[in-house]
């Protein structure tokens, strides 16, 4: 576009129906996800840990292999494992064709109560979509694409991981002498 400065936020393998996101902003780890499960995780390696992605980035919601004739499923999916999705605030649909580069696409909108809707063009040879625009009017675009095997290591937990549970962590201060509760409404 005219004008705008493109910035690279990071990188996307895709093998099959699992995904690695790398992105500036979670510079120590990256995600994991797995449409078949369905999964989405966090992994941060140094720590040795990975967490439930929940909301960490709507890229894991986003960036996902679907089946072209019928995205919505699996984009609704990914959704509810970041958050509770009403189904009837939570609406997909086709809207039409375009082109990313030099690419046809089938362009969906996703709409959403939350406002976590946004439009996807999905390449349906690959079966995955080359471009999102967020309802903030984000234009995030896959570039650089090469088809080649990946590593299957690319995408699983790295051994030696544990779990890492915020809501566990939260039971254990509650029951320490450093948790204060809050006062009793009156």
């Amino acid at each position: 576009m005219r004008g705008e400065q493109a910035a690279r936020i990071g990188s996307v393998r895709v093998s099959e129906n699992k995904v690695r996101i790398e992105t500036a902003d979670f510079a120590d780890g990256f995600f994991l996800v797995e449409v078949a499960t369905p999964a989405a995780y966090f992994v941060r390696p140094r720590a040795k840990v990975f967490m439930d992605a929940r909301q960490s980035t709507p890229l894991t919601r986003m960036f996902v292999p679907v089946d072209p004739d019928e995205p919505c499923r699996q984009w609704q999916m990914m959704a509810s494992l970041a958050a509770p999705v009403d189904p009837d605030t939570w609406h997909c649909g086709r809207d039409g064709e375009g082109m990313v580069g030099d690419r046809k696409a089938d362009i969906y909108r996703i709409t959403a109560a939350s406002g976590a809707g946004f439009v996807g063009w999905v390449d349906r040879e690959r079966r995955f979509p080359l471009q999102i625009k967020t309802a903030d009017g984000t234009m995030i675009v896959v570039e650089n694409i090469r088809d080649e095997p990946q590593s299957a290591q690319s995408f699983e937990l790295p051994p030696g991981m544990r779990k890492f549970d915020p809501r566990a962590l939260i039971d254990r201060i509650r029951q320490s002498d450093v948790w204060v509760a809050p006062p009793a409404s009156e």
